[in-house]
């Protein structure tokens, strides 16, 4: 199994439009590939400018918001890039692309570490962290799952949010329980 890092990418577009994006990245050899789903507006900056920046942040609430609707976080420059990062990342590294395995559905792009930066410590692992990165993967594959797979991995989480959650994991797990509830039910009416 490969080695896959959960991240925040931010990426541009041609007009200088910042997205915002939750998406683990995958480790191969030296550095790092990018296999966003066709179509999807992570693939079409990066095949714009072959640039992405990752974003190593533990703020729970900016992986649940990107899956909720929530994608305006507050942004900083990196000197010698046009991609910026979030302000709220521990660390970033910019990544450049060097080559690309094209694929109908996920093209993979190879990419090296061109730079690379740190902001603020890692304080440490938290459960209610976990459970929210947990929850964030899970809607984003809601339509690929059953609802009893769903209610029964919610509900192994909610441990994890009830014993060790602070305000911004509850926010953030609530943010997703919402979009699990609202799947759940349009299951139920079209079942």
């Amino acid at each position: 199994m490969p080695y896959i890092r959960e991240t925040i990418l931010t990426t541009i577009s041609e007009a200088g439009d910042v997205h915002i994006a939750p998406l683990g990245i995958i480790q191969e050899g030296d550095g790092w590939v990018i296999a966003p789903f066709r179509p999807s507006t992570t693939l079409a900056n990066i095949e714009a400018n072959g640039l992405a920046v990752v974003n190593y942040t533990d703020d729970a609430k900016i992986f649940a918001g990107c899956l909720t609707g929530r994608k305006t976080w507050p942004l900083a420059p990196i000197g010698g890039c046009p991609v910026p990062r979030l302000e709220a990342a521990l660390a970033h590294d910019v990544l450049k692309v060097e080559r690309v395995t094209e694929d109908d559905t996920r093209p993979r792009h190879f990419c090296k570490v061109v730079s690379s930066g740190q902001h603020r410590p890692f304080t440490g692992m938290n459960r209610a962290k976990a459970a929210v990165l947990e929850a964030a993967i899970l809607v984003s594959r809601l339509k690929m799952l059953p609802a009893e797979k769903i209610e029964s991995e919610i509900a192994y989480l909610k441990i994890a949010i009830d014993k060790t959650a602070g305000p911004d994991e509850e926010t953030a797990f609530y943010w997703l329980l919402e979009k699990v509830i609202e799947h759940l039910a349009e299951v139920e009416r079209a079942g």
